[in-house]
C-alpha cells in the first residue's frame, strides 16, 4: 500500500521528500568532485551575476544557467552510480549511458556560457 493510501498527510510527505533531497545534495557534495567544484564556482557566479546583471531577469538567467549545470551534473552522477551498482563490468550500453550523461553536462555548460555571453554583450 502506498504512503498516500496509508493516511500520510501531504505535509508529512513533503517533509520527508525535503529530507531526502537534502541528503542527496550532501551526498553529491561529499562523493562527487565535479559537483563540489561547481558549488565553489556558484559562490563566484552569484556575486558576478549580481554585478553584471541589470535586471532581476538577468540575475535569474545568469545564476539559473549555472544551477542548471549543477542539476544536470547530479543527474549524470545518479546515472553513473546506478550503472556502477548494477555492474562494474565494462559494457557497451553502460559506457554509452555514462557518455551521454557526460555530454548532457557539457551541453548544459555550453548553454550557461552562451547565456553569460548574451547578457554580457547585450
Amino acid at each position: 500500500m502506498s504512503e498516500y493510501n496509508q493516511g500520510t498527510s501531504h505535509l508529512t510527505r513533503l517533509y520527508k521528500a525535503t529530507g531526502y533531497s537534502i541528503k542527496g545534495l550532501k551526498s553529491a557534495f561529499k562523493h562527487e568532485q565535479a559537483f563540489r567544484l561547481e558549488c565553489y564556482i556558484l559562490l563566484i557566479v552569484i556575486p558576478l551575476a549580481l554585478w553584471i546583471g541589470d535586471k532581476p531577469l538577468e540575475y535569474c538567467l545568469l545564476i539559473g544557467s549555472w544551477v542548471f549545470v549543477m542539476i544536470v551534473e547530479m543527474i549524470n552522477s545518479a546515472i553513473e552510480a546506478a550503472i556502477d551498482r548494477i555492474s562494474m563490468e565494462q559494457h557497451e550500453l553502460s559506457g554509452r549511458a555514462k557518455d551521454i550523461g557526460s555530454a548532457a553536462v557539457m551541453l548544459s555548460a555550453i548553454l550557461a556560457v552562451g547565456i553569460w555571453l548574451a547578457v554580457l554583450l547585450s
